[in-house]
């Protein structure tokens, strides 16, 4: 009896570990392959703007020629991860997953993707930017994606450039973060990594009429481009 009652209680989690779903992610796309063979696990594909909000919605990665083409001649198409993940660890009420699988993230900050097309069709490269409209802590902790960033194509052999400020910009507690990297990744392309953290002019922690702690008042971005 109670190797059968075992038999009912295991069943059903290993049911529902079976059954769990994947997701695509933005490193499964491989530079080089065309629309045809890019796999279609993402949702809301529009023109993209730089790593900006979406523009005209497109059915799908075949139509990225009724966007505009940026200065170098490539097309950018937003997309953003699917729901099913998440809708899968509501039902669940699997709390940790909820929050890992919810929004378009990587790394756990909330990102803006864009896929990067040649006139002939092929991936020429991805564009991955901090999501600045995210309203949570997440934002002030942005350029700290560049860890993780550099952790997954390798810390050593990467060029970096660390920008002085401009006129009125100041450290953000302390912490003056203005650095352009660049690095050849072998067999993929070219990476390069801009990270900013810092209040612009006119930027304060408090607000000089009122000292009260202002909310949002400074920059912190990571935005990185992986190019063949």
């Amino acid at each position: 009896m109670g190797c059968l009652l075992g038999l009912f209680l295991v069943g059903p989690i290993a049911a529902g570990a079976q059954e769990r779903p994947t997701r695509t992610e933005v490193w499964d796309l491989k530079l080089g392959i065309t629309t045809e063979a890019l796999p279609e696990g993402f949702a809301d594909h529009a023109c993209g703007a730089n790593g900006g909000p979406p523009g005209v919605p497109l059915p799908g990665w075949r139509d990225f020629r009724r966007c505009r083409p940026e200065p170098g001649g490539l097309y950018e198409v937003y997309f953003r991860y699917d729901d099913e993940l998440e809708y899968w660890a509501k039902a669940n009420n699997f709390t940790t997953e909820v929050e890992q699988f919810s929004g378009t993230k990587v790394y756990g900050f909330p990102v803006v993707l864009s896929a990067l097309f040649d006139a002939g069709g092929a991936l020429a490269g991805l564009r991955i930017v901090s999501d600045a409209r995210d309203a949570s802590k997440r934002r002030e902790d942005a350029y700290a994606l560049r860890n993780f960033i550099t952790s997954r194509f390798g810390r050593d052999g990467w060029d970096c450039i660390d920008q002085p400020p401009a006129e009125g910009e100041t450290p953000v507690a302390r912490t003056f973060i203005k650095q352009d990297c660049r690095k050849t990744i072998d067999g993929i392309g070219i990476a390069t990594l801009h990270t900013r953290h810092f209040r612009k002019k006119g930027q304060s922690q408090f607000d000089p009429r009122t000292d009260r702690e202002t909310e949002g008042q400074f920059e912190s971005v990571v935005r990185f481009e992986l190019m063949k």
